[in-house]
């Protein structure tokens, strides 16, 4: 039996001391190189056979947005001022724990407002170093997958990373104050997912998981900004997001139908890690490294808050439905529903599928004809 162990290198799914040996050992790296052992497929056969990826296809091509013209660069940000705005009454981000006797107990309003301001710079970083491994992967989909619908498809999602990671890059250079390098929990889970030789493991960690988790943390965003430049970019990225997402579930549904259950569970074991390093990433260790705190002491409070736990639930309300979808919820015996279920996560199972719902979140059609 695969133990958490051997997936995670720890046993205990909260070991903060295991989280944070986990480190990013070279923040001024410019070039990362990770080998990639996947064969390149050519295909012969161009029979459109696949009806519902030549649908996505063909609204991945009439759903193109161009950053320079399609968002407003002009609007100004006051991020100190937004970040004030969305924190309201709470100055704490541990929500009602009692900071008494701890660092926190001394801080005053500036010092909670330039964690948010930490937190935006993280969060948006994290998001831009994702958005370029779902480049790279996505490039290597229309190198490694063996039909020519789905090639067809990946070609226009290389095309929509690029643009999501120029976007964030100029929001962060133009608009913001300052990146963060990329997580290390991140950073390990893209080298696994990119150095996997099987091709549906690059669809089921990036188009899946990576995709599937940014989606959801992009509506939050979304929802909770007030900034107008900030919330039209999201809204355009989670359009074709959703799209990504869909590409994963309709291309792996009938492959893993045809897989035995050893291979089943190889999968659910690269779902369930792949979930968990998530986790580990919204953490934001990095964060608490800059503003000088006790990591650990930060991560044991974040740990112990209820509102930050059900916050990051909520960033599997897309993943959950869409595993289930793919069968790997409860094949063999059930041992992904009951990881989802220790890691809190299982509730979200019933919720929409993105393959149902890429259509509703299209921001460019909505827009174009409004």
């Amino acid at each position: 039996m695969t133990t958490n162990y051997d997936m995670l290198g720890r046993d205990e799914l909260n070991d903060l001391e295991a989280i944070l040996s986990i480190s990013n050992s070279d923040v001024d790296e410019v070039i990362h190189a990770v080998r990639a052992n996947s064969d390149v497929l050519f295909t012969w056969d161009y029979e459109r056979s696949k009806p519902a990826l030549i649908k996505l296809y063909e609204k991945a091509k009439t759903s193109q947005w161009n950053a320079e013209t399609d968002l407003d660069w002009s609007i100004p940000v006051d991020q100190e001022a937004e970040v004030r705005k969305n924190q309201n009454a709470n100055k704490s981000a541990f929500g009602e724990i009692d900071l008494k006797g701890t660092v926190f107990s001394t801080w005053g309003e500036d010092d909670w407002v330039k964690l948010g301001v930490e937190m935006q710079n993280w969060s948006l970083s994290q998001f831009m170093h994702g958005e370029q491994g779902a480049l790279i992967c996505t490039a290597q989909i229309v190198e490694t997958v063996p039909w020519i619908d789905a090639k067809y498809y990946a070609a226009t999602q290389v095309m929509d990373e690029a643009r999501h990671v120029e976007v964030f890059a100029r929001y962060l250079d133009t608009k913001l104050s300052g990146h963060y390098p990329v997580n290390a929990h991140l950073k390990m889970l893209l080298d696994d997912i990119i150095s996997d030789d099987r091709w549906d493991m690059t669809y089921l960690g990036m188009q899946i998981m990576v995709e599937g988790l940014a989606l959801a943390a992009f509506g939050f965003m979304q929802q909770m900004s007030s900034e107008p430049l900030l919330k039209k970019l999201l809204r355009y990225v989670m359009s074709d997001e959703a799209r990504h997402v869909a590409f994963g579930v309709l291309s792996l549904q009938d492959f893993y139908t045809e897989l035995n259950s050893k291979e089943i569970r190889e999968r659910q074991e690269f779902a369930y890690e792949a979930a968990v390093r998530m986790r580990d990433r919204f953490l934001q260790q990095e964060v608490w490294e800059r503003m000088g705190v006790d990591v650990k002491e930060a991560l044991t409070l974040t740990l112990a808050d209820p509102n930050r736990n059900a916050f990051s639930g909520v960033l599997f309300s897309k993943i959950v439905p869409n595993c289930k979808k793919l069968g790997l919820l409860d094949a063999g015996d059930g041992w992904l529903r009951t990881k989802f279920t220790e890691l809190g996560v299982i509730e979200y199972e019933d919720w929409v599928d993105t393959g149902s719902e890429y259509d509703s979140l299209d921001a460019v059609s909505q827009d174009r004809t409004a």
